[in-house]
Formats: C-alpha cells, sequence, structure tokens
C-alpha cells in the first residue's frame, strides 16, 4: 500500500506488510555498521524480516571480529567489509548488488572533531559525498542518511559538518534522473542510554556508590528515543521515502534533573555548567521548516521544497503544522514523570 493510501486512511507512518515486501530478500548495507545503530538495526532486521544479505562496512577489523562473533547463528546472512567512507573505490566495490543503504558512519564526539576539524570534514561530509556519487553508479534503491538533533542550528563543528551532510543527501535527488534511487535523511538525538548518552554516565557514578550528580543546567531537556524507535524510523524512511525527505519521530521530552532524581532519589546534585558545544534543549524543527512539514501518527516529515522528479510525492497527506511551529525538547506536549523515567531506566539498566 502506497504512503499516501495509508495516511489517507490512518494518519500512521508504518505499514507491516509494506516493510516486508520491501525488505524480504533484499541486500542491505550499513556504513559504520559495527555501532550501536548497526548491531541492534541488524539484530532487528534479521529477527523480523527475510533478508538476503545484511553487508557491515566499517574500518574496524576487531570489532568486525567481535560482531561476527556475537551474530554467529546468523553467518549466513551476514557479510563483514573492511572499509572507509573516505574511499571512493572501496564504497564502490562494496555496493555491487546493494538495494538499501543505511549510512550511520560519522565522526560523532564533540570535542574529536572540534579538536580534528579536517578529519571530521573529511568523514562527514566527504564520506557523504562519496556514499551519493556510489549509491548513484551503482542504482542502489534507497539511501537513508543517519542525522542529530546538533544538525539543526548548529553550534559546534560535529552539528555543522552534520547539517551539511544532510543538505547533500536532499540535494542528491536532483541527480537521480531516471534511475530508480532515492536519498532521504532520518533525524533524531542521542539514543537513551547509548555510549556517550549521559544514562551511562550517570550509572557509572551510581556503580562506584558516588552520592553526586554531575548537571550542566537545571533547565535542561532532552527527546527520550529508545534504539527500536530510532531503528522503526530507519525503516519507515525505507518503506516511504520518494525523495529528501526528513523523517522525525514523535517522542516525549524529560528534564535532566528529573533523571537524576529518577536514578538517584537521595543524591546531591553538582551544577558544573553548560559544556562547550552543548545547547540547553534540543531542537529537530526548526520555524523555517515548518513551512514543509506535515505531522502524522508516529512521526513528523519534513518535504523538499523542491521537487527534482516525478517520484516525489506531489502532495502530502499528513496534517501540514503552522507555519512557525517549531519541535524542541522544551516545548513537547509529551513528558516524562520521574516514576516514568525510572521505569524506563530500570528497564534498560536490567541485566
Amino acid at each position: 500500500m502506497s504512503l499516501q493510501k495509508r495516511l489517507s486512511r490512518d494518519n500512521s507512518c508504518t505499514s507491516p506488510k509494506e516493510e516486508k515486501r520491501m525488505l524480504n530478500n533484499s541486500t542491505i548495507l550499513i556504513t559504520g555498521g559495527t555501532g550501536s545503530f548497526g548491531k541492534a538495526f541488524t539484530k532487528y532486521v534479521l529477527k523480523n524480516y527475510s533478508p538476503k544479505k545484511i553487508i557491515i562496512f566499517s574500518r574496524d577489523e576487531y570489532k568486525q571480529f567481535v560482531m561476527k562473533k556475537e551474530f554467529g547463528e546468523y553467518s549466513s546472512k551476514l557479510r563483514f567489509f573492511i572499509g572507509d567512507v573516505r574511499d571512493k573505490e572501496r564504497l564502490n566495490r562494496a555496493f555491487e548488488g546493494v538495494d538499501y543503504v543505511i549510512h550511520a558512519a560519522a565522526m560523532k564526539h564533540v570535542h574529536a572533531c572540534e579538536y580534528n576539524p579536517v578529519e571530521a570534514i573529511k568523514t562527514n561530509i566527504v564520506g557523504a559525498e562519496n556514499v551519493i556519487d556510489v549509491a548513484l553508479q551503482k542504482n542502489v534503491k534507497k539511501v537513508v542518511a543517519l542525522s542529530t538533533d546538533k544538525a539543526v542550528n548548529p553550534v559546534n563543528l560535529y552539528g555543522g559538518t552534520k547539517f551539511v551532510s544532510d543538505k547533500l543527501f536532499i540535494a542528491a535527488n536532483a541527480y537521480v534522473g531516471e534511475r530508480d534511487v532515492c536519498f532521504s535523511v532520518v533525524r533524531y538525538g542521542n539514543v537513551a542510554g547509548s555510549r556517550g548518552s549521559v544514562i551511562p554516565i550517570f550509572a557509572s557514578r551510581l556503580k562506584n556508590k558516588s552520592e553526586c550528580l554531575p548537571i550542566t543546567d537545571e533547565r535542561m531537556t532532552r527527546f527520550w528515543i529508545e534504539m527500536e524507535q530510532a531503528i522503526k524510523l530507519v525503516i519507515t524512511a525505507i518503506t516511504y521515502s520518494k525523495g529528501g525527505e526528513t523523517f522525525i519521530a514523535k517522542i516525549p521530552s524529560f528534564k535532566i534533573i528529573d533523571l537524576a532524581e529518577a536514578m538517584m532519589p537521595k543524591g546531591k546534585i553538582e551544577i558544573i555548567g553548560i559544556q562547550a558545544g552543548e545547547k540547553l534543549h534540543e531542537m529537530m524543527i526548526t520555524a523555517e521548516d515548518s513551512l514543509n512539514t506535515y505531522e502524522y501518527e508516529n512521526c513528523f516529515i519534513i518535504y523538499p521544497q523542491i521537487k527534482w522528479n516525478s517520484k516525489q510525492m506531489a502532495e502530502p497527506i499528513g496534517k501540514r503544522v503552522p507555519e512557525g511551529f517549531v519541535y524542541t525538547s522544551n516545548n513537547n506536549n509529551d513528558w516524562l514523570s520521574v516514576d516514568e523515567i525510572r521505569e524506563r531506566v530500570a528497564k534498560m539498566l536490567e541485566p
């Protein structure tokens, strides 16, 4: 069923039958595939669909070795490909026969990007350009690039490089021509409990019997997205993208100070100040984006301002958001209470 027909019926962003039709018997390649998302996405797809093959493309041979051992029961479906998105020739070899590409490879650590700006540009921008060029050459059906809230009104180099990367993937649809190729973007913040997020930092403090938790600012808010939600958003993009869309999940917000209360009810709070390149609130949709943003049951979609080819949706079916609408973690209608946060964290940290 097409996105238009389904959305006109129930205003949703998902269709299990359509997803299975797309992913079953397909070859999927994940750049940066040994990372948290790549491993979780691989496991989810192998459990819920019947892909022909999943190619893990990354530059760390040891992480590939570890992942190969973890996924031993699925070895017949997995291929491990050493390579770097900076190397177009290697991508050209890896993309042979690939149907769908999930571009997750990136330099993501804010401070590392600030200290090594040229390296961040080579990976996050030149690497994106290479993925686009090779996908066009190899007639990959769809490419979904993972973005970040930091690409919206960026205040650090990481956000700046991802802002450019997003623009490259969206504009890539201008070069598709008659090819059956489609590029789209999925945007979300740090996955709850993932490496580098605040929950593991607090959990480490608890493990070490600390009586104090560091908070950068009492006003700070964040979105809460779990890994399965991020995976489903990517599958939604694979299933329904026509070219140039940015998919954004509708998810709850929480206060960092409430997270501290949930994890250490009687603990002390140490205010350490906002770190370099850090925002007080996460932003997913700007007022400027609102002119092209439509709301669905489980997600927002920012459609491209330009129509490059006939495959793109002529007129979105969702509910157009009001002009000037912004989607930030502090203006959300959906908030997690301290008890709800505590319940989610307990489930996340259980053995």
